[in-house]
């Protein structure tokens, strides 16, 4: 018997939903960025407050104000590094008069990284939330013992002073790595931008989750050994050595960005391995 062409009657009865097995798609993910409300950022009171602040640090106090209201945290942990906490009361004060908070605990510890965020404490002390200031998210929000927030404390600084500085002394088409602490990030992108010309080869390393450019003492980047020399933007030695450690055949040079003055470094490889050892 010799089979029949299919007809169009038969070829839509087929593509019916009633032939077919139905297939589901997974809803696609949306995500809303919650903007600080109108009543926060132009707060007059609010920003008064932050005058006592430096105008070039960024405390992101607006949405730190925001995020403890909706959380309707009563009582909080501040954690800052060493660097940072002369600031402390005055933020202490700010949340309590305009977060709806009861209480703030200044944690007594200072922080040297993320990786020391202090949640375990934080939940001790029956805190509802901890603002970890002057790193990025190396330990996930989502992990922690109590709901914790990210401040990064980005600092402005005389960036083109810094780009001057670093054409006067090294050749242009130098392979560069330009890195530092956090709260210089920002201005290590604009760095890049600026130099890209006279210096294709300069690289923003960046050693994950970490964000670009940012050098933690326990978590730095492995650079490649050809590149001629490191410049690192910070005003101490400590996330400065352990880029150092990470690549003892590079040169490293650091620049102080409230010194303004660029410096060779140098760190006792040997040294520090014979005391390992």
């Amino acid at each position: 018997m010799q089979a029949r062409p299919l007809t169009s009657e038969d070829q839509s009865r087929e593509q019916s939903p009633s032939s077919q097995a139905l297939t589901h798609k997974k809803p696609v993910k949306r995500f809303v960025r919650q903007q600080v409300p109108d009543s926060i950022l132009h707060h007059p009171d609010l920003n008064e407050a932050l005058g006592a602040l430096p105008l070039n640090y960024n405390f992101e106090v607006h949405k730190t104000v925001w995020r403890l209201q909706q959380a309707g945290a009563k009582s909080v942990a501040l954690q800052f590094p060493e660097g940072l906490l002369m600031y402390s009361c005055i933020l202490a004060d700010i949340f309590e008069r305009f977060a709806g908070v009861d209480h703030c605990y200044i944690m007594g510890d200072v922080t040297y990284g993320a990786c020391c965020v202090d949640d375990f404490s934080a939940a001790a002390l029956e805190a509802d939330f901890l603002v970890h200031y002057g790193h990025s998210c190396l330990v996930p929000v989502d992990i922690t013992s109590v709901p914790c927030l990210y401040v990064f404390v980005d600092i402005k600084f005389d960036v083109q002073h810094l780009i001057d500085t670093i054409r006067h002394n090294f050749e242009a088409g130098s392979r560069l790595e330009v890195a530092g602490t956090i709260q210089f990030a920002s201005c290590i992108q604009l760095v890049k931008q600026d130099l890209a010309a006279d210096y294709p080869s300069l690289h923003v390393p960046q050693s994950k989750p970490l964000s670009p450019g940012e050098v933690l003492g326990c978590t730095a980047p492995v650079i490649e050994a050809e590149t001629d020399a490191i410049v690192f933007v910070a005003d101490g030695r400590f996330h400065l050595e352990a880029i150092m450690i990470a690549n003892p055949a590079v040169p490293a040079y650091r620049y102080d960005p409230y010194g303004r003055i660029l410096t060779r470094e140098e760190y006792d490889q040997e040294g520090m391995r014979s005391v390992r050892r």
